[in-house]
């Protein structure tokens, strides 16, 4: 994780010289306990206009301005708890393969927490699963998925999940409204092969989006997706901090920042730098690289590129078919997601991007690593300046 203002001069004048990419762990999503009912917390109850509603802290309500996640009355900055982190990466499920259609059972709890967002910048995240984005799930078309949403008992919102690949009410979101120390259950059935976004739809719904609550889930066409060397899960955010981004401390979200889409930090996976380091994704030469990307959003569109490489192969918005080939910039819609593939030809550091290149100063990078023997024939310096200066 790297300062912003500090970074964007390393990464305008080498776009990181080092690793900056994380591979996504492939694991199922976790499970987790059952929390116990407790009482209702105090606040007001806000409906949608699908009936949906959730508990607003006090305070907030129709009419009443709301400028972070909490009303912030001439408070000073919350100081950053000694030895507090960045979230971890998220859970990957691996490849289904080719199977008969099952019911696949999956709990996702939504735990609120705190964590670091940039160096001396902590934020109060909305989670599935703990992370952001949440588990990237998977099935196959012809499974019956089996959802189980717990909201921890030390939540302070209720909490939901709207599949973009589920046919029915409002994805799921209309019945697993659920308030903090309860859960829900509901079945669906993937009918529409392809990578799809799920988020939070608790009212207000753009703020759990910008608050975290998003993922992928893969619904495999039945013969399976081709097989990759190396699989990764990568989905772009934008979010929305109270006060200053140079003030050091706790940040609340700012529904102002939101409403005016000025977004503070468009970044990654979660946080600055959350994929760097010895997090960096990595792949070597001849291997063919396959990256599940989604836009959480909830507002800034993404154009995807990784600098020094084409996709041999996209699947645009997410859908089975038809595939593109010999792409340089995919367009991913907020709320959408794609399905790129590329052979890795050369070693060195090849930077993933929003091609919309002024988010970079906001967090929006990363660095696939290749390692092997270089092919001069692909690629090779015949006179190099002092200055290295570019990509």
């Amino acid at each position: 994780m790297s300062n912003v203002a500090t970074g964007i001069g390393a990464l305008l004048a080498g776009i990181v010289g080092g690793s900056l990419f994380a591979a996504a762990l492939v694991a199922q999503p976790r499970t987790v306990m059952q929390a116990p009912p407790v009482a209702p917390v105090a606040g007001n109850v806000v409906a949608s206009a699908s009936g949906a509603s959730m508990i607003m802290p006090p305070g907030y309500g129709p009419g009443v301005q709301m400028t972070s996640g909490e009303p912030r009355i001439n408070k000073e900055r919350e100081p950053v708890p000694p030895g507090l982190k960045p979230l971890p990466q998220p859970l990957m499920a691996a490849p289904v393969g080719v199977r008969p259609p099952t019911t696949l059972k999956v709990e996702i709890d939504t735990p609120e927490v705190t964590a670091m967002m940039d160096d001396g910048i902590a934020y109060h995240y909305w989670t599935f699963g703990g992370t952001v984005p949440g588990p990237l799930l998977r099935m196959r078309v012809g499974d019956t998925a089996e959802i189980t949403l717990k909201n921890p008992s030390d939540s302070k919102l209720t909490h939901s999940i709207d599949f973009h690949s589920a046919t029915g009410p409002g994805g799921g979101a209309k019945v697993t409204q659920v308030a903090p120390g309860e859960s829900a259950v509901f079945t669906f059935k993937g009918l529409n092969p392809g990578v799809y976004v799920y988020h939070c739809a608790s009212p207000l719904v753009p703020q759990h989006i910008a608050n975290g609550m998003y993922g992928l889930i893969v619904v495999e066409p039945p013969e399976g997706l081709p097989p990759v060397d190396r699989e990764f899960y990568v989905m772009q955010g934008d979010f929305y901090l109270d006060g200053d981004r140079a003030e050091h401390g706790v940040h609340d979200f700012s529904l102002k920042d939101m409403t005016d889409e000025h977004a503070n930090y468009i970044v990654f996976n979660g946080s600055v730098g959350a994929l760097t380091g010895d997090n960096a994704l990595k792949a070597n030469v001849g291997e063919k690289v396959r990256i599940f990307f989604g836009v959480g959003g909830p507002n800034i569109v993404s154009s995807f590129h990784v600098i020094g490489e084409i996709f041999d192969n996209v699947y645009p918005e997410g859908a089975s078919s038809p595939i593109h080939h010999n792409v340089q910039t995919t367009l991913v819609p907020t709320g959408g997601a794609t399905i790129v593939e590329f052979k890795v030809d050369y070693p060195g550091n090849y930077t993933l991007v929003d091609h919309s290149l002024g988010r970079l100063t906001k967090g929006a990078v990363g660095i696939l690593t290749v390692e092997g023997e270089a092919d001069p024939s692909i690629f090779n310096s015949i006179h190099m300046p002092r200055t290295d200066a570019g990509h």
